[in-house]
C-alpha cells in the first residue's frame, strides 16, 4: 500500500493492473488488510481502553503502527492528489479517463 501510495503521489495515478489484474488485485487487497486492521485496532482501543496486544515477537504491534503510518500517508496522498491535480483517480480503470 505504501508503494501505491507513492506512486500516486509522484504520477497523479494509481498503479496499472498488470499481468492478469494481479498487481491491481494485490493493491486491492493490501488497501482492505489496513482498513481492517486499523478498524479492528480502534474498535478494541475503544471496547478495551488499550490496542492489540504486541503478538509474538510483536509483529502484531508491529503491523498495527504499519497500518496506521499507511493510513495516515493514505490521507496525506488524497490531501496532495486533490490539491495538485484537483482529481482522484477512479478505482477500475475507464476509458478516457486522465490515468488511461
Amino acid at each position: 500500500m505504501l508503494y501505491s501510495e507513492s506512486v500516486l503521489f509522484q504520477t497523479g495515478c494509481g498503479l496499472p493492473a498488470g499481468p492478469a489484474g494481479l498487481v491491481g488485485a494485490a493493491e486491492g487487497v493490501s488497501y482492505l488488510g489496513v482498513v481492517g486492521l486499523v478498524g479492528y485496532s480502534l474498535f478494541t482501543k475503544i471496547r478495551t481502553g488499550s490496542g492489540l496486544p504486541a503478538g509474538p515477537n510483536g509483529i502484531l504491534g508491529a503491523a498495527e503502527g504499519m497500518a496506521y503510518l499507511a493510513a495516515l500517508a493514505g490521507v496525506l496522498v488524497l490531501i496532495a492528489q486533490v490539491t495538485n491535480y484537483g482529481y482522484i483517480p477512479n478505482a477500475v480503470p475507464m476509458e478516457g479517463a486522465m490515468c488511461s
